[in-house]
């Protein structure tokens, strides 16, 4: 449904997508992860149509670039910054964005009804989006993006600021998505969203793409070892990277050392494959 081959664009001399080949297959939730300034909501920009990238090709379900009207319209987009009237109301919101998508009449309002009820807004339908939380404004902008029934469906970091109702309620709506067939990419940077929500995963870095595939695979390929840390009778804590915490004790209580009282085993996960794979550094732009 999405193809990207060899997509480059640059903002002045710095690289924010470099040379990006990537391919999401129709029905896929696709996460595309990566810290600050990595280069996510610029892909997702180029997969919109929104830039025109410097090099490369976008090809959305083998009918073209997202710059073709008719393509545009296979096509939805929850960006991260709000794109909300605060000053009209969450249905004249969705009736405003359904009429720019072509929608009219009896369907326009289905449409509508349909898009509140689904992100749990019906209640707060004819409220000014300004009295609105954050959490709120979210789910609406996603339901704003699906007014059209779209193919394919870009969320930008869709659960930024949001309270834990709202985000495990925007997590429903994603599977619901999926569950119809949708093509979905996923930015965010939080790992537990795209554990729970990806088929696949891409780790993005200076417009780069540094790893992808299955999250379990990601895991085996970058993870690294588990953590065993042991707490001995006398609390001392002692942690050791290995691959086989039953050796690794046994190998503690041959050597004669300390009493062990509490063991606990951590496995890698997709934060640590992040993490060694864009490093610790702190990232403020």
């Amino acid at each position: 449904m999405i193809r990207l081959a060899g997509l480059t664009k640059k903002f002045g001399e710095r690289f924010a997508v470099r040379s990006l080949d990537l391919d999401v297959p129709r029905g896929e939730v696709f996460g595309l992860l990566g810290p600050n300034g990595a280069g996510k909501t610029t892909t997702l920009s180029l997969m919109m149509g929104l830039l025109e990238p410097d090099a490369g090709v976008v090809d959305i379900a083998e009918s073209g670039p997202p710059t073709d009207v008719g393509v545009r319209r296979k096509m939805g987009l929850a960006p991260q910054a709000l794109a909300l009237y605060q000053e009209l109301t969450g249905r004249e919101n969705l009736r405003f964005f359904g009429r720019i998508q072509g929608l009219s009449g009896t369907q326009l309002d289905e449409r509508v009804d349909h898009g509140l009820e689904f992100v749990g807004l019906t209640p707060r339908a004819n409220d000014l989006v300004a009295q609105y939380s954050g959490g709120m404004q979210r789910r609406l902008n996603l339901a704003a993006a699906i007014l059209h029934e779209p193919q394919v469906l870009l969320l930008d970091e869709p659960t930024v600021g949001v309270d834990p109702q709202s985000r495990n309620h925007i997590f429903d709506n994603i599977e619901a998505l999926k569950a119809q067939g949708r093509t979905i990419v996923y930015s965010t940077h939080y790992m537990e969203e795209a554990e729970r929500l990806c088929d696949r995963v891409g780790i993005l870095d200076q417009g780069e793409l540094l790893a992808l595939g299955g999250v379990n695979e990601l895991i085996e390929a970058h993870g690294g070892l588990g953590v065993l840390t042991i707490t001995t009778e006398a609390g001392e804590v002692r942690s050791i990277e290995t691959e086989n915490p039953v050796i690794a004790l046994a190998d503690w209580n041959r050597s004669e050392l300390e009493t062990v009282r509490s063991f606990e085993m951590e496995r890698p996960g997709l934060e640590r494959v992040f993490l060694n794979l864009t490093g610790r550094t702190l990232r403020d732009t």
